[in-house]
């Protein structure tokens, strides 16, 4: 039985990075289950920024930075999508000069600063006895620095490009696919009204899933990844191909926002970078738009294909989570306490061919989690490819 009425410590829970469905959810899971097993939980806003910009003093004002949390609280979100706690792509340890908070200025004046002795400073204010973040592997590879430093970490996955390291599935991917399906087949009806090419830029920056489980679903004929430069002429004939063979004349590309031409390079908005060295990509879909309208005669009779150029962005990550990522975030909180109470740390919880699970948090550091071309994606079609489905994973492909 539960113990109720003697606290036995203190979890602290954050979320860094992009937001995605299935935030919420877990931290629910983990709050409901830690304050009936006798912990108080905190929750860190805005990511690792809230424990940079505390002040460890009980006579500030911290309610920016941190809240404790109840189960009223968590139970009045715990269905809803993105995070109530706020994030942040905040890197503590890579900190510029403009962003330090002002009441550490006159200690952290380089170029660059490692913020990392006020976070444990921090903690140990809160009296946190054990960490969760839930991200990325940028997010998680801070955390990984701090269980370096000797703070209990338990690590929980979440990008919904799906390529943290060491997991079948990260918070997010799910309805992320869900959403890209569902509204590519609504689009469908526009293009196949004007007989057009559609084109969509989905998320994804070094990992082609997002562009890849939707393809293989059947929502587009082709898909352009990150891990394979491609060849717009050859893209271009496909899709020439595709729309001659479709009734209604219309044919569908889905662009992953790291894809690259053969040649070329990621295409980036700007030259600045975030604090993990990310410049902030966008516009790969508007040059393959403009390349395949220059083309597209000379594969259709000598008629020109106008576009159809949709960017889903925002789209897919926000809103309510679907069915697996309303379950899985709830699983995967349970997992973490279930390793808190075994006073085991320093885990990420995973799952691992269909089975929950935990492995090292450092094999969030240990490689980069990525489409395997070679057995999964058809470099003279531009598009998935499998053999068997025998023993695979649920999505199929993985690490």
């Amino acid at each position: 039985m539960a113990n109720i009425n003697r606290k036995k410590g203190v979890i602290a829970i954050l979320t860094g990075g992009g937001d995605v469905p299935g935030l919420n959810p877990a931290i629910r899971a983990v709050t409901i289950r830690a304050i009936r097993e006798g912990y108080q939980v905190i929750g860190i806003r805005h990511g690792w920024e809230g424990i940079i910009e505390m002040i460890p003093d009980k006579a500030a004002d911290n309610t920016e930075n941190y809240q404790v949390l109840t189960e009223e609280i968590v139970n009045k979100v715990g269905r809803t999508g993105g995070t109530f706690l706020h994030t942040s792509r905040t890197r503590p340890s890579h900190i510029p000069r403009d962003n330090v908070p002002g009441h550490l200025q006159n200690r952290y004046n380089n170029e660059i600063n490692d913020l990392t002795p006020e976070v444990l400073k921090n903690l140990d204010f809160l009296g946190v006895d054990y960490l969760i973040p839930i991200g990325g592997d940028d997010t998680l590879s801070y955390g990984v620095r701090l269980h370096q430093e000797g703070v209990r970490i338990v690590a929980i996955p979440k990008t919904m490009d799906n390529d943290v390291p060491g997991t079948d599935y990260c918070i997010g991917f799910s309805t992320c696919v869900t959403r890209t399906i569902s509204m590519t087949n609504s689009l469908r009806t526009s293009a196949g009204s004007h007989e057009r090419f559609l084109v969509l830029e989905v998320f994804g920056r070094y990992a082609g899933f997002t562009a890849m489980l939707p393809a293989m679903a059947g929502a587009s004929n082709r898909c352009v990844i990150p891990e394979y430069k491609f060849n717009v002429e050859l893209l271009t004939e496909l899709l020439a191909q595709d729309r001659f063979k479709n009734p209604s004349r219309y044919s569908v590309v889905l662009v992953s926002e790291g894809a690259m031409f053969e040649g070329g390079e990621m295409i980036f908005k700007e030259a600045r970078t975030d604090m993990y060295g990310h410049k902030k990509l966008g516009g790969i879909g508007d040059l393959v738009s403009s390349e395949l309208r220059e083309r597209a005669a000379k594969h259709n009779k000598g008629k020109p294909i106008d576009i159809i150029n949709q960017k889903l962005g925002y789209l897919v990550r926000c809103g309510d989570p679907d069915a697996i990522d309303s379950i899985v975030p709830m699983a995967y909180g349970n997992l973490a306490l279930d390793l808190i109470l075994g006073k085991i740390h320093g885990r990420l919880v995973v799952l691992k061919n269909g089975r929950y699970d935990n492995m090292p948090i450092e094999v969030v550091v240990s490689s980069k989690k990525i489409v395997n071309v070679q057995e999964h994606y058809d470099v003279e079609r531009l598009r998935p490819q499998y053999k068997s489905f025998e023993m695979k994973p649920l999505f199929i492909m993985t690490s």
